[in-house]
């Protein structure tokens, strides 16, 4: 068996959400009924002319940036020649010599992954198949895309996934995109193929076209290694360059077509497109200097700061930052908490570690999961609110076993704490010599379980507990009625 090692390249097409397409007026907007948003222009009809969509090149350049990528300072269209149905006018306008963005790199868990280019293009019609009917769709046509290009580098279909859920993060973020890869908004197309570990040489590639999922795109490349290790090791590695597509349903790879290699494309400059002069643009109020220094804080910058300014494990910082919104939430959260614990004189150290394990039982486990479980639903609690009710549970004025419900009463109306506090009459009982009689009380009533304790039975305990709370109506915390419970049994 060959020790072989699989290098892989990833063609990602983002549609950016302009107002407008690219080369026209017509609205780029997911509309509900096929063929409505379109004109001349994007359905290729014959003597029309591109005009240049502004906030499409505007968007395009924070993402160069986002991922320090080098703004080229003059790029052009060119038009790139094949014939296929969703391609009314024969050819797409696209960048191949001089795109906008050269390098960049994008910073995942699993490692940075470096970029080729990333270029603007248009995007084309959509196919609808039906037996022995196709069908298309011009809505789509049109659209303004950006195409992220990494170098061939990646090592495994888990980092290939990784690498796109990080770019959707990021993309997000930036406000340029949804990113929706079931609407097509992000859309993948990867390049595999194997070599002998320790070789240099670069081997025929196979491309897997128009993956819409990060699991499509891991099953497809797992299938395809799967398949070329096979050829290998019978002697018999991939001769030519294949277009496959997958499937779904039955988890294979199928040929399509041999791959066009780039002068197959006959690319030249777009005539009827200026060149991109970035100086001009700046003279028209885009100025790359402020777009650069007006950029968010980027998904990795968030977890960076959840695990070395708060303390939290990479896992956590992760499911804190992953939004934007739910970032900038949680950071406020923390910040308004700690607060609270320096007032009430909590050390520094007492102050993160009662932040970690607030943040990561309520905010983590508790609201984020509401908040996953119901997406449809805004988020109703206010960092301040929500501040304030973790307050409550270290002022001990929620008790833990009756935080989660508050918590979720909170979420499904929109209540302050002290709203809902006052509406559930939740309280905890603080009498320490009244829950002592009913402590006893329970011990007199079940002797039983008090020897089963005594001989080692200590599980059995939970039973006398339940019976306490029962008697208290739930109003005391299970953990003073434990302390309590355990001191009274060894009397």
């Amino acid at each position: 068996m060959l020790n072989l090692e699989s290098i892989i390249g990833l063609e990602v097409h983002l549609e950016l959400n302009t107002k407008s397409k690219f080369f026209c007026a017509c609205s780029n907007k997911e509309a509900d009924e096929p063929n409505v948003n379109v004109c001349p222009v994007c359905l290729g009809h014959p003597g029309v002319l591109p005009t240049l969509n502004k906030e499409a090149v505007i968007k395009a350049l924070k993402l160069g940036l986002a991922l320090n990528g080098k703004i080229n300072e003059n790029s052009f269209f060119e038009r790139k020649n094949y014939f296929y149905p969703d391609l009314p006018k024969g050819y797409q306008i696209s960048q191949y010599q001089l795109p906008l963005v050269s390098g960049g790199r994008v910073q995942t868990e699993e490692g940075i992954i470096n970029l080729e280019r990333i270029h603007l293009e248009e995007d084309t019609a959509k196919i609808f198949h039906f037996n022995d009917l196709s069908l298309l769709d011009f809505n789509r046509a049109g659209v303004p895309l950006v195409e992220i290009v990494t170098r061939p580098e990646i090592k495994s279909p888990n980092q290939a996934k990784v690498f796109l859920e990080e770019l959707q993060r990021i993309v997000r973020c930036l406000g340029i995109s949804d990113a929706d890869m079931e609407k097509g908004q992000l859309r993948c197309d990867s390049n595999i193929s194997l070599r002998p570990k320790g070789d240099k040489n670069f081997y025929p590639k196979i491309e897997i076209k128009n993956l819409n999922s990060f699991r499509a795109v891991e099953n497809a490349l797992n299938y395809e290694i799967k398949q070329q290790k096979e050829s290998w090791n019978k002697n018999n590695p991939p001769k030519h360059q294949i277009t496959k597509g997958w499937d779904e349903n039955r988890e294979l790879t199928f040929k399509q077509r041999s791959k066009e290699e780039e002068n197959d494309y006959r690319y030249f400059p777009e005539p009827d497109l200026p060149l991109i002069d970035v100086n001009f643009f700046k003279e028209q109020g885009i100025d790359i200097d402020f777009l650069k220094n007006n950029l968010p804080e980027l998904p990795f910058q968030k977890r960076k700061y959840f695990m070395e300014e708060c303390g939290f494990d990479a896992g956590q910082a992760k499911i804190l930052a992953q939004t934007e919104p739910t970032g900038v939430y949680s950071k406020r959260v923390i910040f308004k908490l700690n607060e609270f614990l320096k007032e009430i004189g909590c050390s520094k150290k007492e102050i993160s570690a009662k932040t970690k394990k607030l943040i990561n039982k309520w905010l983590i486990n508790q609201l984020l999961v509401l908040q996953k479980n119901s997406p449809e639903k805004e988020f109703q609690i206010t960092p301040e609110d929500f501040s304030e009710f973790l307050n409550k549970i270290l002022e001990r004025k929620i008790p833990d076993y009756a935080g989660q419900e508050i918590l979720k009463k909170i979420f499904e109306t929109g209540k302050n704490v002290e709203e809902i506090i006052s509406e559930y009459n939740f309280k905890t009982t603080e009498n320490k010599d009244e829950l002592k009689k009913i402590v006893q009380e329970v011990i007199n009533n079940n002797p039983e379980i008090v020897k089963k304790i005594n001989q080692g039975k200590t599980n059995i305990i939970q039973y006398l507990i339940g019976q306490i709370m029962k008697k208290t109506r739930g109003q005391v915390e299970p953990k003073l009625v434990q302390e309590i419970l355990e001191r009274e049994l060894k009397k």
